[in-house]
Formats: C-alpha cells, sequence, structure tokens
C-alpha cells in the first residue's frame, strides 16, 4: 500500500478508532477527496485486506472509504474491553461475523489482580444477540465468562462456529455444554487455561449426533475426567478434525484408539504419557502414531514415561512445532528425542533439561524460531539453564525470532553473543529467577547486555527485563528501542530517571508493564504525553501516590485512571491501571477499585 493516503493512518489503536474528535477531525481533512474506486470495486478489494491496523487506516482516508469499509467489515479485534461500548461497535459495525475480545491486564495471569475485577463479557454478548444474528466466531481472552453468556450463545446465533476461550473464568462446565448443545454448526471449541467450575466431562456428550462439522477441539487444560466414549465417537464422525488437544485423563490406550480413528490431525496434545505398556502395546501405540503423516503440531504430555517416548519417533521427523512444557524430561531424554526432529521451528521446554538439553537443541533444530524455557518448581534446588544454554542455542539458532528464557543466572557476555548471532529477533523475554541478580561472573549491572540486545536486534518489538539494571539499561530502551511494542519490568530498575527514558525515546509503545519497581511519581507523569498514543499502562507494588495519579487523571481526561490503594491511610497505591477510552468511567468497577 507503499504511496496510498492509507500509509497517513497507519497503526491506530481500538479507542482511537472508535474516537468521534480524532476521526471527525481527518474526516474534515479528507472529506473533499473524491474516492478513485467505486464503492463495488473497494469492497472487493477490501477482502484481500486482513490485518485490523491497515482496515482501521483505510477507514480514516476519507469518509467514502470509512463508510465501505464500516460496512463491509467481518472482524474485529478490541483489545481491551472498556476501550469502546458494545452499542458503539454494533453502531459502527453493522456486518460483523468475527470479534476477538480481550479483557483483564496481563498481570492477572500472575494472581496480580483481585477476583471480581471485571472485564464481563455479557453485555458484550446480549449486544451481539440483538445487532449479530449471524455471528460465527468469538475469541475472548482474560475474560469474565459466565454460563449465562454461553447459553445466550447457544440460543442466539443460528450460524456460531468457533469459540475460543483463554485465561477466562466465571463459567462451568454446564455453560460449556449449553454450547456444544445448541451450536449444531461448531467447527472450533478452545479452552486454553480457563478456570472452570464444577467441571465434569458431559459436555461432550452434548455435541449432537449429527455433528459431523468439528475441525478443532481442544480441552487439554481441563481438570476433570471425560466420557471417553462420547469423544471417540466425536472423534469418529468428525473427518474433517485436523486439531484434537487432549486433557490428562486421557490414556495412552484411549489416545491410541483415537488416533487410528484421526489420521488426518495436523496438531495433536496428548494425555498423560505415563502408563506401562507391554512391548505389543508399545509397538500398537508406535503405529498408531505412524498413521499421522499429517501431523506438524504435537503437546501435551502432562505426564511423561522416558519408555513411552520412541513411540511418538514416527512423527517427529515432520514436526515443526514441539511443546513440552509440561514435561520435566531429562537432558538426555530430550537429546534422544530432538535427534529425529530436524524441521522444528518451535519449542517449549521445562528447564529440567538443563542447559545440556539445548546444546542437543542447538546442534540438532538449525531452523528453530520460537523457544520458551519454563522454570520447574523446586524448592532449594538451583538446577536449570544458565548462560552457557543460551549462548548454544544463539549459536546453533540463527534464525530465532522469539525466545522467553528463564533461567539460575545470565552473564552479560552471553546476551552479547545472543545479540550479535540472533539479529532476527522480535521478542527477547529474559527472567532470572532471584530478583536483581547481577552478572555471576563480573560482579556487574545485566545493563549492557539489554543494551546489546537492543543494538543489535533491530525488529525488537517485545522486551522483558530481569536481574540488576541501572538507568544505564533504561537509557538504551529508549535510545535503541524505537521499535518496541510492548515493555515488561519486574523487579528493576534505579531511579524515576530509567523510565523518564523509556517514555520519552520509545514512540511506538502501546503497552507498559511494571511491578516491583522503584519508579515512582515523577517517572509516572513524565509519560503524559504518551499515554493516549498507547494501549496501556500497568503499575503494581511501585512508588506511585494517589497525589500522582490524580494529577495524571486532571491532565488527561480521555484516559481512564484505575488505582487500587494498599489502605486508606497510605499514599502509596497497591496498582495502576491506565488506559485509553472514548467511554469515560466504567460502569462495573468493583469496590476495590477507584477511577480517578
Amino acid at each position: 500500500m507503499r504511496g496510498t493516503p492509507v500509509d497517513r493512518y497507519k497503526a491506530r489503536g481500538d479507542a482511537k478508532l472508535f474516537s468521534v474528535p480524532s476521526r471527525q477531525k481527518h474526516m474534515k481533512e479528507n472529506e473533499e477527496m473524491p474516492s478513485p474506486f467505486p464503492d463495488d470495486v473497494l469492497e472487493h478489494a477490501l477482502q484481500f485486506i486482513t490485518s485490523h491496523k491497515d482496515r482501521n487506516a483505510v477507514s480514516q482516508v476519507c469518509k467514502a472509504w470509512h463508510k465501505v469499509e464500516s460496512y463491509c467489515r467481518q472482524h474485529v479485534f478490541i483489545g481491551n474491553c472498556y476501550a469502546v461500548s458494545p452499542e458503539r461497535l454494533v453502531e459502527r459495525f453493522p456486518n460483523i461475523r468475527s470479534v476477538t475480545l480481550k479483557g483483564k491486564p496481563r498481570f492477572a495471569d500472575f494472581d496480580l489482580l483481585p477476583p471480581d475485577w471485571g472485564a464481563h463479557v455479557l453485555p458484550w454478548i446480549t449486544a451481539f444477540a440483538d445487532a449479530y444474528p449471524f455471528l460465527e466466531e468469538l475469541r475472548l481472552k482474560r475474560m469474565t465468562v459466565s454460563d449465562e453468556s454461553l447459553l445466550l450463545i447457544g440460543h442466539s446465533f443460528s450460524h456460531f462456529k468457533s469459540l475460543i476461550l483463554i485465561s477466562c473464568d466465571g463459567f462451568s462446565s454446564d455453560g460449556l455444554a449449553m454450547v456444544t448443545g445448541n451450536c449444531k454448526h461448531l467447527t472450533q471449541l478452545d479452552l486454553t487455561e480457563n478456570a472452570v467450575i464444577d467441571e465434569s466431562g458431559t459436555w461432550l456428550s452434548n455435541f449432537p449426533e449429527t455433528c459431523t462439522s468439528l475441525v478443532s477441539l481442544n480441552f487439554e487444560n481441563l481438570q476433570s475426567e471425560v466420557e471417553f466414549e462420547a469423544l471417540e465417537k466425536l472423534v469418529s464422525r468428525s473427518k474433517a478434525l485436523r486439531t484434537l488437544k487432549l486433557n490428562r485423563s486421557i490414556s495412552l490406550s484411549q489416545l491410541q484408539s483415537l488416533l487410528f480413528k484421526a489420521a488426518q490431525l495436523t496438531e495433536l496434545g496428548t494425555g498423560s504419557f505415563f502408563q506401562e505398556l507391554t512391548p505389543a502395546e508399545h509397538i500398537s501405540l508406535q503405529s498408531a502414531f505412524g498413521t499421522l503423516k499429517e501431523l506438524r503440531s504435537l503437546s501435551g504430555f502432562w505426564e511423561v514415561s522416558a519408555a513411552q517416548l520412541p513411540a511418538i519417533y514416527p512423527v517427529c521427523s515432520n514436526l515443526l512445532s514441539l511443546n513440552l512444557s509440561y514435561s520435566p524430561i531429562s537432558d538426555l531424554e530430550l537429546s534422544e528425542l530432538v535427534s529425529h526432529c530436524h524441521r522444528l521451528q518451535r519449542l517449549w521446554l521445562m528447564d529440567s533439561v538443563e542447559d545440556k538439553g539445548l546444546f542437543a537443541v542447538a546442534s540438532t533444530c538449525k531452523d528453530l524460531r520460537d523457544l520458551r524455557v519454563y522454570p520447574m518448581n523446586r524448592e532449594g534446588q538451583r538446577h536449570g539453564v544458565s548462560e552457557e544454554g543460551l549462548v548454544s542455542i544463539s549459536e546453533g539458532c540463527p534464525n530465532l525470532s522469539s525466545i522467553l528464557y528463564f533461567c539460575v543466572q545470565m552473564t552479560n557476555a552471553a546476551m552479547v553473543v545472543m545479540a550479535k548471532n540472533c539479529p532476527l529477533l522480535v521478542s527477547f523475554r529474559l527472567c532470572i529467577l532471584e530478583p536483581y541478580k547481577r552478572d555471576h561472573m563480573t560482579g556487574d549491572p545485566m545493563d549492557d547486555g539489554f543494551g546489546a540486545i537492543l543494538k543489535h536486534c533491530k525488529e525488537l518489538r517485545r522486551l522483558a527485563l530481569s536481574g540488576l539494571l541501572t538507568d544505564k539499561a533504561f537509557e538504551y530502551i529508549g535510545t535503541y528501542g524505537k521499535q518496541l511494542e510492548r515493555l515488561s519490568v519486574a523487579f528493576a530498575g534505579e531511579s524515576d530517571i530509567g523510565l523518564q527514558h523509556v517514555l520519552r525515546g520509545c514512540t511506538n509503545m502501546r503497552k507498559l508493564e511494571i511491578r516491583d519497581s522503584p519508579f515512582g511519581d515523577m517517572a509516572l507523569l513524565s509519560g503524559v504525553h504518551r499515554y493516549e498514543s498507547m494501549r496501556s499502562l500497568w503499575m503494581s507494588s511501585c512508588t506511585v501516590t494517589l497525589q500522582g495519579c490524580n494529577w495524571l487523571a486532571r491532565q488527561k481526561p480521555r484516559l481512564n485512571v484505575e488505582v487500587i490503594r494498599k489502605n486508606d491511610r497510605d499514599s502509596l497505591i497497591e496498582s495502576l491501571y491506565v488506559y485509553r477510552s472514548v467511554l469515560g468511567p466504567r460502569k462495573d468497577t468493583p469496590p476495590f477499585v477507584v477511577t480517578l
């Protein structure tokens, strides 16, 4: 779209898209601009523009384009459910088929947000039931989803096909049964890391016998047992099924039975992989995996028996993604496994593999793009991965674009090597498990290591900091992090000056998340000019005061400034959440949240 009017309006966010004053200002500038295309031609061209940022940009070129784009938009992304109202959405876009909606801040995943904070989806579903009878897809993340909401979905949308719930809460297996029993054209049901109340496996038996449309079924994070007979029948009649992710209640013998009925799978999440098998049973399981000629992604492995891992070897040569993040396997077990996985592009592990396991990955998986190493919960033990594993990965996997690395220790020198060997990094998240830990070889702060990442990785969009950091590290971020969109800071920082560097220099920042760091009012208020162009700011356990938050709220009335106080007598606040909204203060604020 080089050279078109669209380029002038790139990268506008949720609230800006719906902001009447902002939109009218640009419309007025371009209202006399004639559209170079007839409406039907433009509508046809827009079918090929799928990025929500590009669609937002198109809608702000001129009034004619805005009208056509509004009418033919079928998918909308709302990154903050409080940025706009459902009523505003349905007025703006009358023909939506698919909605992605995000709710609570990310730190809710770490129990830093009290229960009943909000992000209720029911008002949205109620509005959709009236305005979008042909709605086909809902993607919800960190939303509070009640059984009433699921019942409304089941009864309101006759063409409903896809429900994806990620890190949601508030609903039960009864609610799931209302969806599976009433949505007769369901193609996708994805339940990822949700807090489900009163789980039972009976929701699977509610799928109608006539349901043969299922393409993707994921219930790997549900804790309860499921009705295996109902699952087996569903899988058997779902000839288009491509993704099947099972929970830990599914045994190896049950998995084997399912695989023989679903040889067309491209993505599989195993159940428990721990069961005593006879040699004949092991061969039969291996044969079942051997039927999966199209399999490209493998996950699950809730419990692992090393003796049974060879059963998956027949599919390893075709795998592009392997998720072992729930599997505390050893370095020897991983080494043997990845020796069969030369095509891997995504690998998620636990740090039980230690550095030796990462050496094996680096020597085998030359096209690795995405690596995550999660920590095991070991009381008083200091095993895990270190700078040696990071250096090895950087030397063996030059195409790496994303890394999440929980480690027991790190050095600046190792990060410099990583930066030089992996310049294609888009996301770099390092978590040294001991807060405020220095370079364990030199005793220096970790400033220069992060500085090297920022200098050499020109396309870096996401960064997470840890270790002992001074203002120098944040100066590096402000100077070299011009493309940064997301920054997470935990147990790091020296003074307010550090955050000032970030807020003045990172012109593309969208989300800033800070916890347990020494930043106060001066740091907060140095970003007054920046917050309206960001999606959100989160600060918890810092040194921000109620007075500073009040000043911010007065200066920027278009921002919602929400605080949770430690107590009425303490001027310090426990947490601060700042986000832009065209609605003003939300109406469902719980008593412990104060909107300034």
